[in-house]
C-alpha cells in the first residue's frame, strides 16, 4: 500500500504568514488610530488632566477692603486669620490599615478643635479629591491648637494653614443699614458692603506646585506664586461723629415716644453728600443675626424668614411714606417759580377751618380757622385750605413738571441696594380730590432720601444734587484714588425762588409752628409735618416730621427727622420730631465748626452778660478754654504749639462786661497783626439785629436802653480793630 507525503500540521505555510501578518496589521492600525485618537482628539483634556494629577494648588484670599468714614475712620475692617484646609490624598501611612487609623485621628482632632461633626469631617479626609476645606476665618486660639497637635503627633503634611480674613464692624450698630454686612463666604450682602462688593472683595491668587502620583510635593522651587490682589478701601461721605450724633437723639425719640420706629438724614445741600443716616431700631453688624434691640428681640421667634430681613432693610431709601406737611415747601416753590403768588400778598388765601373739594370737605389739621393769611403765613400755620387753594392754581401739569425736576419720579441713585422711587398717582387720574390732598403731602409717597434731596435743592439756590454716599475708593496695593465726583443734576427753582422760600422756612421756626426746631445762636429754617395713615393701612399710624437747613440764608446742612406711629397724644410733627432736630442741630453745627449766626441780647436782664476774663500770660490753649467756658468767643493766629506760646493781649481787654457768645481777639508775640474794619450804621435797628451785624464784622456789642439804636460809638464808617465794643443806645419808639 502506498503512502502519500503529507504536510506536517506544525509547518508554517505562506497562507498562514499571510493571516499572521494581516492580523498584526490590523492590530497595529487599531493601535495607530488608538494614538492619534489619544493624541489628537483626546489631547489636551488628557494633558489637563496630567496637570491636575501632577500639580497642588492652594488658593490665597485677598484681604476685603476696608470701608472708611469721610475723616478715614475705620467702620468696616478685614483682621488676619486662617483657613484650614486639608489634601486628603496626603493623610497616609505605610499601610491601608493604618492610613485608615491615621485617617480617624487626623478627623477626630479637627472636628474637636473646630467643634464641627466628625462623620462630616471624616467624609472630607476619606474623600478623594486635592483639597478640602474643614474651616474658614478661624481665630488664633483654635490655630495655636491645631499646630500643637500636629507637632505633638508629627503631622507636617496633609494639612494646610492658609492666611484668611475676618470682617469686623468697630462700633458694633453704627450706621448699620448703610454698611451692612458678609456672608459666611465673606461676600457683601448688605448695605455699601454688597452694592460696593465687587470694589471691596479683590481677586485671590494661589500656590501651584508639582506633586508626584502619591499627590506629594516633589520641590518647591519650581513653585508658582500668583500674588492676590487686596480689595479696594471705600471712603463715604458719612461723618462717623455725626452719625454717632444722630443716632443718639434717634433713638431717645423713638423710645420717648414709643414710635414704631425712626429715619433721620443728614445732608450738605450743596454737594448732596449724605453726613449721617439713620434708621432705629437697628442691628449689631457683627451678630447681625442676633436682634439687639427690644423691639426685634421680642417679635423674632414669631417671625418669618422673609418677615425677618425686614430688621435689615434701610427705610431711608427702601421704605416710602406720605410726606404730609413737609411736602408744602415743594409746592410753594413751584407757586413762586410760576409768579402764581409772591411770599406776603395780604389777604392771598383764606381758611374757614375747611376746604370744600367735588363735594367732599377737607378739614385743616386744627379745628380752628386761620383767616386770610399771605403765602408765608400759609407756611407758618401749615395751613392745609391755603396750600389746596395755591395748587388748584398751579394746577397738575405744572406740578408735575417740577416734580419731574425736582427728581421725585425716579430714584436717587445714591449707590445703596435696594433703593425704590415714589408712588404718585398717575397724571391722568389726577383729580379735583387728589390734587387737593397732593397739596399737604397726601396718598402719594416718597422716600426720605428723595425727600431730603429735592428739600436740599431748595437750600442750594435752587440747583438738584445727586446724593452721594461714596466720596472715593483708594486701590490698597497702589494707593491710587478714584474719585466719586459730585453730580449737578439741574437747575429746578431760580436763586431768587430759593432765596424766598429759605426767608419763610426761618418765618416757620421763628414764628410758626416750627418754633421747637430752632437753636439758640444759629438761624434755622424749616417744615413740620403730620402725615395720617394711608387709606389702604389704617394700621400704620400717623408719621411725624421736621425738615430743617441750617443757616437760613446761607444753608450749610438739612436734616429730615420723621417718627412713624408715635403712641403719644401729641403726636405732630413739630412737637415731636421738631426738638430732635433741635438737639441734633445743636451739636452737629458747632462740630462742623459753623459760627453761631445770631448773637440773643437781653436788654431786660444781665444775665445774659459776661464779663470778659483776663487771660494774658496764659497759654493759647488755656486762654481757649476760659474764654470758652465763660461763654465767649475767640479768634487767634497762631504759629507754633498753643500749649506752649502765651497770649500778651487781647481785645477787649479784661473786665468789660459783654453779651454772652461775644468775640475775644488773642494776640501772642509772634503774631501781633491787628486786623481793621469799618463800623456799621446801627440806626434804627434793634439789638439783637445791631449784635448780628456787627458780629459780622467781628465786632462787639454794649448795649443801653431798650427798643431802637439812635445813637452809637464808636460811629458809623470809623475804623477800628476786630474785637473792638461798639456801645449802642436804645429807645423806645414814640
Amino acid at each position: 500500500m502506498n503512502k502519500k507525503n503529507k504536510t506536517p500540521s506544525n509547518t508554517v505555510t505562506p497562507k498562514r504568514i499571510g493571516k499572521a501578518m494581516l492580523c498584526m496589521f490590523i492590530v497595529l492600525f487599531l493601535l495607530v488610530v488608538r494614538i492619534g485618537y489619544l493624541q489628537f482628539v483626546q489631547g489636551a483634556e488628557l494633558k489637563e488632566k496630567a496637570f491636575q494629577q501632577q500639580t497642588i494648588s492652594r488658593l490665597i484670599n485677598p484681604k476685603r477692603g476696608n470701608i472708611l468714614d469721610c475723616n478715614g475712620k475705620a467702620l468696616a475692617i478685614s483682621a488676619k486669620v486662617d483657613t484650614v484646609s486639608i489634601n486628603p490624598t496626603r493623610i497616609k501611612d505605610s499601610t491601608d490599615e493604618l492610613t485608615k487609623v491615621k485617617k480617624e485621628k487626623v478627623a477626630k482632632a479637627l472636628s474637636e478643635i473646630f467643634e464641627l461633626d466628625y462623620e462630616e469631617t471624616l467624609a472630607k479626609v476619606n474623600s478623594d479629591s486635592s483639597v478640602q476645606t474643614i474651616a474658614k476665618r478661624v481665630e488664633q486660639d483654635k490655630i495655636d491648637k491645631l499646630k500643637a497637635w500636629m507637632e505633638e503627633n508629627d503631622i507636617s503634611v496633609g494639612i494646610n494653614i492658609d492666611e484668611d480674613t475676618k470682617r469686623y464692624y468697630p462700633y458694633n450698630n453704627l450706621a448699620s443699614y448703610v454698611i451692612g454686612f458678609c456672608n459666611s463666604e465673606n461676600q457683601g450682602i448688605y448695605g455699601i458692603e454688597r452694592s460696593y462688593n465687587s470694589y471691596l472683595t479683590g481677586t485671590p491668587g494661589k500656590i501651584v506646585t508639582s506633586g508626584d502620583v502619591n499627590n506629594d510635593e516633589i520641590s518647591t522651587e519650581d513653585a508658582q506664586h500668583i500674588e492676590a490682589e487686596n480689595g479696594n478701601n471705600v471712603v463715604l461721605t458719612i461723618d462717623a461723629n455725626i452719625q454717632t450724633i444722630v443716632e443718639k437723639y434717634l433713638k431717645e425719640a423713638v423710645e420717648k415716644n414709643n414710635a414704631r420706629n425712626g429715619s433721620a438724614i443728614i445732608m450738605r445741600p450743596s454737594n448732596g453728600d449724605v453726613l449721617a443716616m439713620a434708621s432705629y431700631p437697628d442691628y449689631d453688624l457683627n451678630n447681625p443675626f442676633t436682634p439687639s434691640t427690644t423691639y426685634w428681640q421680642e417679635r423674632w421667634d414669631s417671625l418669618s424668614s422673609t418677615e425677618k430681613t425686614e430688621m435689615y432693610r434701610n427705610i431711608n431709601v427702601s421704605s416710602r411714606y406720605e410726606p404730609g406737611s413737609t411736602f408744602k415747601l415743594i409746592n410753594a416753590s413751584i407757586a413762586l417759580e410760576e409768579n402764581i403768588t409772591e411770599t406776603d400778598v395780604a389777604n392771598d388765601f383764606n381758611c374757614v377751618g375747611y376746604e370744600m373739594v367735588s363735594g367732599t370737605r377737607i378739614n385743616c389739621w386744627t379745628s380752628a380757622a386761620h383767616g386770610y393769611q399771605t403765602l408765608r403765613q400759609v407756611l407758618e400755620n401749615s395751613c392745609n385750605p391755603g396750600m389746596m387753594q395755591l395748587a388748584s392754581r398751579i394746577g397738575t401739569r405744572t406740578l408735575y413738571k417740577y416734580y419731574q425736576a425736582y427728581g421725585l419720579f425716579s430714584k436717587t441713585g445714591i449707590g445703596l441696594p435696594e433703593e425704590i422711587g415714589s408712588d404718585f398717582h398717575s397724571e391722568e387720574k389726577v383729580g379735583s380730590t387728589e390734587l387737593a390732598t397732593m397739596a399737604f403731602g397726601q396718598r402719594f409717597k416718597v422716600t426720605p432720601i428723595q425727600l431730603i434731596t429735592a428739600i436740599s435743592a431748595i437750600a442750594n439756590d435752587g440747583v438738584l444734587c445727586q446724593p452721594r454716599i461714596v466720596k472715593e475708593i483708594v486701590n490698597t496695593d497702589t494707593n491710587a484714588v478714584t474719585n466719586i465726583d459730585p453730580v449737578e443734576v439741574r437747575q429746578v427753582i431760580s436763586s431768587e425762588t430759593a432765596s424766598e422760600m429759605l426767608d419763610m422756612m426761618e418765618s416757620v421756626v421763628t414764628d410758626g409752628t416750627g418754633s421747637a426746631g430752632s437753636v439758640k445762636g444759629y438761624s434755622v429754617g424749616g417744615k413740620t409735618g403730620t402725615s395720617e395713615p394711608p387709606v389702604e393701612d389704617e394700621d400704620y399710624g400717623y408719621v411725624a416730621s421736621f425738615v430743617a437747613v441750617s443757616p437760613a440764608e446761607n444753608p450749610e446742612i438739612v436734616v429730615l427727622v420723621a417718627l412713624y406711629d408715635p403712641q403719644v397724644k401729641n403726636y405732630h410733627g413739630g412737637t415731636v420730631a421738631g426738638p430732635v432736630v433741635s438737639s441734633i442741630l445743636s451739636e452737629v453745627l458747632p462740630y462742623l465748626g459753623i459760627s453761631p449766626d445770631k448773637i440773643d441780647v437781653d436788654t431786660s436782664s444781665s444775665s445774659s452778660s459776661v464779663t470778659v476774663p483776663n487771660v494774658e500770660n496764659k497759654t493759647v490753649a488755656e486762654a481757649q478754654k476760659i474764654l470758652t467756658n465763660a461763654g465767649l468767643r475767640c479768634e487767634f493766629t497762631l504759629e507754633g504749639n498753643k500749649n506752649e506760646v502765651l497770649v500778651t493781649d487781647q481785645v477787649p481787654e479784661h473786665g468789660v462786661k459783654l453779651p454772652s457768645n461775644s468775640l475775644v481777639m488773642l494776640y501772642t508775640a509772634e503774631n501781633n497783626v491787628r486786623t481793621s474794619t469799618t463800623v456799621p450804621d446801627l440806626t434804627g435797628m434793634s439789638a439783637a439785629q445791631a449784635a448780628n451785624s456787627l458780629k459780622s464784622k467781628n465786632l462787639n456789642i454794649s448795649v443801653e436802653g431798650s427798643g431802637k439804636v439812635v445813637s452809637q460809638e464808636p460811629a458809623y464808617n470809623a475804623s477800628v480793630e476786630q474785637g473792638t465794643v461798639v456801645k449802642v443806645i436804645l429807645k423806645e419808639e414814640e
